[in-house]
C-alpha cells in the first residue's frame, strides 16, 4: 500500500500533495535532488535550469552535487552509516565526529576562539550562546557578592533576526508576524546605525551621529541594569533585516563596552560565517585592528586576545567572545573565547548546563567536514573576494544606470544587496527574476540580497547581473 501511495507522487502534484497537511508558501518549484549542479538548481515540474543566488536561505556553500562529494566514495560510505545510525553524539562518540571537529579546529575556528558547542538549528545556537552567558554572567555577580541571580539582561538591535525559539523571539524584531503574540522579555533595542551607500560625507556625519545615540543607549543601559546585562549580541551584518552594514568604529565601541561592564559580545554568523563576506568569518574583517599595534582597550581592562606584545591574533585581529554559526556550516553551534574560562564552572565545564540528544547531527557533521575541505582545496575564499568585488561593481553600474530605482548598493564578498524602491515592487521584482531564470530573496523593508554559493563563476555572476539588467528593463522601461 505505501509502494503504491509513494509512486504516484508526480513531480506535477508535489505541491498539491505536501498541501494536504502543511503549508506549502515557498519556492513555486519542484527540487530534482539530482539533476541540480553548482550554482544551477533543476525544477522537475518545469523541466528547466534556475541560476541559484538563494542556496537554500544561504545555506549550500558549494552549491549542489559538488563533484568532489560525489567522487569520494569513502566519505559517501561514512556518510551512509552516519545516517543508518544515528548516533547521539553527546555521549556516544566516534572516529567519524572526532575527524569532523578537529578539521573544524583546524580550518575554520579562529584562534582566539577555545571553546565548541553543537547542536541543530540557528536560534538553538543562538539560545545556547545567552544561556552560556547568562551563567557567567550570574556567576560573576555570586563572585562579587551577589545572593541572588542577576544577570539575565541582554542588549541587541533593531532589524536583528536571531531566530524564532525561546530566547530567540526576544531578540528578533524584523516582521512582526514571526514574533508577535508569543511572549517575550523586555530586553533593551538599540537603534542599528546602518550605513547608507554609496556613504557621502553628509551620510557620514549623520551616521556618526546615530552611533554616538546607539552608544549612548547602551551606556545608559548598564547604568539602568547595573550588573544584570550578560551579553551585547550583534549580526555583523544583519541580513533578514535588510543585508545591513555597520562601520568598523561601531563594532569596536560594542568591543569595549563590552569589556568595561563585563558583558560578553556575542556575534550571530549563522548567515554571515563560512567565506560569504570573503573570510571564514566575517568578524575577521568588522573586528580587525588594522595596524599592528595593541588593542586599544580602556585602562585596566584585559582582552583575551593581547599580551605584553600586543594583540595574539593572526593580522592583529580582535574578536568578539562568542559567535553563533549555522547554516553553512550544516550543524549549528556556537565558539567561545577563553574569556569564559574567567568563571571555572562555566558550560563548558559542568555537565548538562547545556546539552541536547543528538549535540547536532553527525550526517551534517561530516558534510561540513567534507564543505570545509572543498573550500581549503579550491581556494573558494580567494574567489568570494575576486568574483565579489566584480559583482559588486555590477551591482554599482546599476545603481547608475537606474537611477533612482536601485539604491543602496552593498556587499562584503559575494554577500552583496541593493534596494529597490518599495517593498510592493521588490517582491514584484523578485517574482519577475524567478520567471526569468534566477533565485534570490528579498530581506528588510525593500532589499534584495545575493546568496550565491561560495563556488560561484565569473560567467555564472555575469548571467545573473544579465538577467536582473533584463528584468528591471522589462518592469521600468
Amino acid at each position: 500500500m505505501t509502494t503504491q501511495v509513494l509512486s504516484r507522487i508526480s513531480p506535477e502534484t508535489v505541491h498539491e500533495t505536501l498541501a494536504q497537511t502543511m503549508m506549502v508558501d515557498g519556492l513555486d518549484m519542484v527540487l530534482d535532488l539530482e539533476r541540480s549542479k553548482g550554482a544551477w538548481l533543476y525544477d522537475a515540474r518545469t523541466k528547466r535550469y534556475m541560476l541559484d543566488f538563494f542556496t537554500f536561505v544561504s545555506s549550500a556553500p558549494v552549491g549542489a552535487n559538488h563533484p568532489k562529494v560525489w567522487n569520494d566514495k569513502a566519505f559517501l560510505e561514512k556518510l551512509l552509516y552516519a545516517a543508518i545510525v544515528n548516533p547521539s553524539n553527546s555521549d556516544a562518540y566516534s572516529v567519524e565526529m572526532a575527524e569532523f571537529v578537529e578539521t573544524f579546529r583546524q580550518l575554520a575556528m579562529p584562534k582566539g576562539m577555545k571553546h565548541v558547542f553543537w547542536i541543530a538549528g540557528g536560534a538553538l545556537a543562538v539560545e545556547n550562546a545567552l544561556k552560556a552567558a547568562f551563567d557567567w554572567k550570574v556567576r560573576k555577580n555570586f563572585r562579587k557578592g551577589y545572593k541572588f541571580e542577576r544577570g539575565h539582561h541582554v542588549i541587541y538591535f533593531k532589524e536583528a533576526f536571531h531566530g524564532r525559539s525561546g530566547y530567540t523571539l526576544s531578540l528578533t524584531n524584523t516582521d512582526p508576524v514571526k514574533t508577535a503574540l508569543f511572549p517575550k522579555f523586555a530586553w533593551t533595542c538599540i537603534n542599528n546605525p546602518k550605513i547608507t551607500f554609496p556613504l557621502t560625507d553628509e551620510r557620514l556625519a549623520e551616521l556618526e551621529r546615530i552611533e554616538r545615540e546607539a552608544i549612548e543607549h547602551i551606556k545608559q543601559t548598564f547604568v539602568e541594569h547595573k550588573d544584570d546585562v550578560a551579553a551585547i549580541i550583534i549580526e555583523p551584518i544583519q541580513g533578514e533585516g535588510g543585508d545591513n552594514h555597520f562601520r568598523r568604529e561601531f563594532f569596536q565601541a560594542l568591543r569595549v563596552l563590552s569589556l568595561e561592564n563585563e558583558a560578553m559580545l556575542i556575534f550571530d554568523e549563522v548567515q554571515t560565517g563560512i567565506g560569504l563576506t570573503g573570510t571564514m568569518w566575517a568578524a575577521e574583517q568588522v573586528l580587525a585592528n588594522p595596524v599592528a599595534e595593541p588593542c586599544k582597550l580602556p585602562d585596566g581592562i584585559t582582552c583575551s586576545f593581547r599580551n605584553e606584545g600586543g594583540c595574539t591574533m593572526h593580522e592583529d585581529l580582535c574578536l568578539p567572545d562568542m559567535i553563533a554559526f549555522g547554516k553553512k556550516t550544516q550543524v549549528c553551534g556556537f565558539m567561545a573565547s577563553a574569556r569564559i574560562d574567567e568563571i571555572e564552572d562555566n558550560v563548558f565545564r559542568v555537565p548538562s548546563r547545556i546539552n541536547s540528544t543528538w549535540g547536532g547531527n553527525l550526517v551534517d557533521m561530516l558534510r561540513c567536514k567534507k564543505y570545509l575541505e572543498i573550500i581549503e582545496e579550491d581556494r573558494l575564499l580567494e574567489n568570494v573576494r575576486t568574483v565579489g568585488i566584480a559583482l559588486l561593481q555590477e551591482i554599482q553600474l546599476l545603481a547608475e544606470d537606474f537611477i533612482g530605482i536601485v539604491t543602496n548598493p552593498r556587499g562584503r564578498g559575494l554577500m552583496c544587496a541593493f534596494d529597490l524602491r518599495s517593498k510592493s515592487e521588490r517582491d514584484a521584482f523578485i517574482k519577475r527574476l524567478y520567471q526569468n531564470g534566477l533565485l534570490m530573496l528579498g530581506c528588510g523593508e525593500r532589499s534584495v540580497r545575493f546568496r550565491p554559493p561560495l563556488n560561484l563563476t565569473m560567467s555564472e555572476m555575469s548571467e545573473g547581473i544579465n538577467i536582473i539588467r533584463q528584468t528591471l528593463k522589462e518592469m521600468f522601461f
